[in-house]
């Protein structure tokens, strides 16, 4: 099993920076690749960003690509979404997300676990 908590997020005016993080904790809590998915109101959750267990590898959707930069620590379990000239449009609950490969929380499946999502809400 893997708990994940996620911190940050908030209010900030379009075009400003946030970041997110989020902590990974439990008996197999390491070893995983990382991701961060989005949910907006009246919106299916869709997927912002992933990276390996060992953190070479990071893919982003088209929408947030060249924005956001998605990193990770490995010593202490955790992954971060830096988030910059954001959007309106980004506002949703961002919700981390774990599983065994980069590729799995990408697939139509889905990751096996997830945080309980953290605001991010950008005022135009």
């Amino acid at each position: 099993q893997v708990r994940l908590v996620e911190s940050g997020g908030g209010l900030v005016q379009a075009g400003g920076s946030l970041s997110v993080s989020c902590a990974a904790s439990g008996p197999t809590a390491s070893g995983y690749a990382m991701g961060w998915f989005r949910q907006a109101p009246g919106n299916e959750r869709e997927f912002v960003a992933a990276i390996s267990w060992t953190g070479r590898n990071t893919y982003y959707s088209d929408s947030v690509k060249g924005r956001f930069t998605i990193s990770k620590d490995n010593a202490e379990n955790t992954v971060h979404l830096q988030m910059n000239k954001l959007k309106p449009e980004d506002t949703a609950v961002y919700y981390c997300a774990v599983d065994s490969t980069t590729a799995q929380i990408m697939s139509s499946e889905g990751p096996d676990y997830w945080g309980q999502g953290t605001q991010v809400t950008v005022s135009s």
